[in-house]
C-alpha cells in the first residue's frame, strides 16, 4: 500500500505512520517540516503549509491507495483535500473528534454516530469556551465538506472521530500531569471531587484501528466513533494510576471556584476535569467493524511503565504553582 500520513506525526500519526512501515507499506509524510524528523531516510517527506498554494504542488502527479489526514480543521481543508486528491487516493480517512457533538445543541452523553445531526450552540463569550467552540465547529465544517464530496463525487472518505487520546507520546502531557504529581507523593487534587465519568482513547489503538480500516469501501461516506469500553469516575481512574505507582499520595476535593479565587486553573491541574470533554459510544465500529479496544488497565500500566522508565527532563506544564495546590489541599475533604 502506497499510504500518505499528514501531520501529527508526534503521537498517533508516528504510531500509525510505524505500523504501516512494519506491515511493509510505502509511507510517505506531509507537514510543514517545523519539528525534528522522527524517521529518518525510510520515509518519504513532503513540506508544505496546507493552507498555501505549495500543497497542490506536492500533491502533483501523486496517488496513494490511502490517505490519513490528522490535520484537518476547517471546512477548506476538507475541500481542497477532496478536489487535490479526487481520482488519485483509493481511500481517505479523516481523524476527527467528539467535539463535533460537543458543540451540537442538545447532544446527549454518550454520542452517537446520529447524534451528529442538529443545530449548533451559539457562539460563547468566554474565550475559553471560544477556543473549544471553534475547534468543534471548525471540525464539523471539515467533516460536512468531505460529506459533500462523497455524495456529489464519490470521494472515498472515512470519517474517524475520536475523544480525550492517551499515550505515551501524548505531547499535550495531560496523563502525565497526574503521574508527576503521584509520583512526588503530595496531594493530587480533583476539582469538585472528580466525580464525572470519563471514556478516553488510547493511542495505539487508534493507530491500529485505522491501519485496519483503510480499504475498506464499505466505509465510505461514514462515521465512526472510536472509545474505550470503561467508562471511570475521574476519581477512580486517578486512584488506578496510584495504585500503579504505589504512590501515597492522597487525593482530595477542591471547588473549581475555590482554585480560580486563586488564581489556579483546574484544568492545568487535572487536565480531565474541563467541561469540553466528550463521551463517545462506540458500539458502530465495534458491531460493523469488529473494533476492540484494549483494556483501560493494560494501556494504563504500559504509560506508566513508559513514564517510570524514561523519566521527562522537564516537568509537565501546570506545576508552576504547586506549593499553592499543596496549601489548599491541607483544609480539603480527602476523597480516598
Amino acid at each position: 500500500m502506497r499510504a500518505l500520513v499528514i501531520g501529527g506525526t508526534r503521537f498517533v500519526g508516528y504510531l500509525l505512520a510505524r505500523r504501516l512501515l512494519a506491515g511493509g507499506h510505502q509511507v510517505t509524510v506531509l507537514n510543514r517540516g517545523t519539528l525534528a524528523d522522527p524517521f529518518g531516510p525510510e520515509v518519504e517527506k513532503l513540506r508544505a503549509d496546507r493552507t498555501g498554494p505549495e500543497l497542490a504542488e506536492v500533491l502533483r502527479g501523486r496517488s496513494f491507495d490511502a490517505v490519513f489526514d490528522f490535520a484537518g480543521y476547517r471546512g477548506e481543508d476538507g475541500r481542497r483535500a477532496a478536489e487535490l486528491l479526487e481520482g488519485r487516493v483509493g481511500h481517505y480517512l479523516a481523524v476527527s473528534t467528539g467535539q463535533v457533538y460537543l458543540v451540537r445543541e442538545g447532544a446527549p452523553r454518550p454520542s452517537r454516530e446520529a447524534d451528529y445531526a442538529g443545530p449548533v450552540l451559539p457562539r460563547p463569550e468566554s474565550l475559553a469556551d471560544l477556543r473549544e467552540w471553534e475547534y468543534g465547529v471548525g471540525k464539523r465544517a471539515y467533516e460536512d465538506a468531505l460529506a459533500r464530496a462523497h455524495a456529489a463525487r464519490g470521494f472515498p472518505a472515512t470519517v474517524v472521530r475520536v475523544p480525550m487520546v492517551n499515550g505515551e507520546r501524548d505531547y499535550y502531557r495531560r496523563l502525565e500531569r497526574y503521574l508527576h504529581r503521584l509520583g512526588g507523593g503530595g496531594p493530587v487534587i480533583l476539582p469538585d471531587g472528580g466525580g464525572q465519568r470519563v471514556r478516553h482513547v488510547y493511542g495505539g489503538e487508534v493507530a491500529r484501528f485505522l491501519a485496519h480500516l483503510a480499504g475498506k469501501a464499505e466505509t465510505f461516506g461514514e462515521a465512526y466513533n472510536l472509545a474505550q469500553e470503561e467508562t471511570p469516575t475521574l476519581l477512580q481512574l486517578v486512584a488506578r494510576l496510584r495504585e500503579l505507582l504505589g504512590s501515597a499520595s492522597p487525593l482530595v476535593a477542591v471547588p473549581s471556584a475555590q482554585l480560580r479565587d486563586h488564581g489556579l486553573d483546574p484544568v492545568a491541574i487535572s487536565p480531565f476535569s474541563g467541561a469540553w470533554m466528550s463521551f463517545l459510544d462506540p458500539t458502530r465500529a465495534r458491531v460493523e467493524l469488529g473494533f476492540r479496544h484494549e483494556l483501560l488497565d493494560v494501556y494504563l500500566g504500559r504509560i506508566v511503565a513508559s513514564w517510570l522508565a524514561h523519566p521527562p527532563e522537564a516537568a509537565p506544564p501546570g506545576l508552576e504553582r504547586r506549593a499553592l495546590e499543596r496549601e489548599l489541599a491541607r483544609g480539603a475533604a480527602q476523597l480516598r
